[in-house]
């Protein structure tokens, strides 16, 4: 088993990290671990493994991030995962809707860390790859400094080979998922704690990170830093990770020009009867305060959705944006 590069990931979000959106992301960056919205156990074992696993070469290295609390069920969906050629299986413990609640997963299982780790050893006797877990700090009146590390220490027991942080409590009585994304409030420190007290496990830092500068701040404490709202909001930041963070050219100079790379891709998407729609609509971030970005946007919404949508709707939203920023200046 080989461990990749945790010094920059994207995190798995729901009804955004699809197969559409990881490619459009490999496009702006090489080296930046990849993962796919969460998927339930129920869902892997039992659906069309096809459309809901399938993914493009291009995406390595990316991550399969499964939902679920039954050992045997998680086993088997992991090696599902493995036999679809994903690079890791990540469990969500930090997920704070109620579906996933009702569920009994996601970060309602911060209250039960050993049967986490019963999870995570069930998939690490099942699979080869590395075996990961995401999770939050806390939940509702739990302390963090209890329970951040009576989870990490289960789950590191059990052969978690990392261990992502959302450095904030999730509360599941009295706030949405929503207001969880924003209103606990952040406690950088407490991973950074973490860390101190397991300097031998990947620690991986999430929540609130609004640029790779601050990314690069992270890394002075932690092993990695994870990208959300961010990276998907404002994906041009993404075009600064390669030289910024891991030290190597960007895989493509412009925004114009990781759209013509990406061309080809759209076009056999297109083919196999995917709508331009459920491609473009990852691109509404794409330029940012440069002349034309907001007739880019508005070109998009209003003829990306439209039945039959071809090619040349994006060739057209693109040649609106009159600049071409280099990489270099997306930091």
């Amino acid at each position: 088993m080989r461990l990749h590069n945790y010094r920059f990931s994207v995190a798995p979000m729901m009804d955004w990290t699809d197969r559409q959106c990881r490619v459009f992301h490999r496009h702006l960056t090489r080296r930046a671990l990849l993962y796919t919205e969460m998927l339930t156990t129920g869902a892997v074992i039992h659906g069309d493994r096809a459309r809901l696993l399938g993914f493009d070469p291009s995406e390595h290295p990316v991550a399969l991030q499964l939902g679920g609390s039954d050992p045997r069920d998680l086993a088997e969906a992991a090696k599902i995962g493995e036999g679809f050629g994903y690079d890791e299986i990540n469990l969500n413990v930090g997920c704070p809707s109620d579906r996933v609640k009702d569920g009994r997963f996601g970060a309602c299982l911060m209250a039960e860390p050993e049967l986490v780790a019963s999870c995570v050893d069930a998939m690490k006797r099942a699979v080869r790859v590395p075996v990961t877990v995401k999770c939050r700090i806390g939940i509702d009146d739990q302390d963090p400094e209890v329970a951040l590390d009576a989870l990490a220490r289960g789950v590191v027991a059990a052969g978690s080979d990392a261990l992502i942080v959302h450095a904030r409590k999730a509360w599941l009585n009295g706030l949405s998922p929503k207001e969880n994304r924003d209103i606990p409030p952040l406690d950088y420190d407490r991973v950074y704690r973490l860390k101190r007290a397991m300097p031998q496990v990947p620690i991986i830092i999430n929540g609130g990170i609004l640029s790779i500068d601050e990314a690069k701040a992270h890394l002075a404490h932690v092993d990695g830093v994870m990208l959300g709202r961010a990276a998907y909001q404002e994906p041009w930041r993404l075009l600064a990770v390669d030289p910024e963070i891991f030290g190597k050219a960007a895989p493509h100079a412009t925004m114009q020009d990781a759209f013509e790379a990406m061309m080809p891709y759209i076009e056999a998407q297109l083919a196999q009867g995917t709508r331009l729609h459920a491609v473009t609509r990852h691109f509404v971030g794409a330029f940012h305060a440069v002349p034309g970005a907001r007739a880019f946007r508005r070109h998009l919404a209003e003829n990306g959705v439209k039945p039959g949508s071809g090619i040349d709707v994006l060739r057209d939203a693109i040649a609106c944006v009159t600049q071409r920023v280099p990489a270099e200046a997306a930091a």
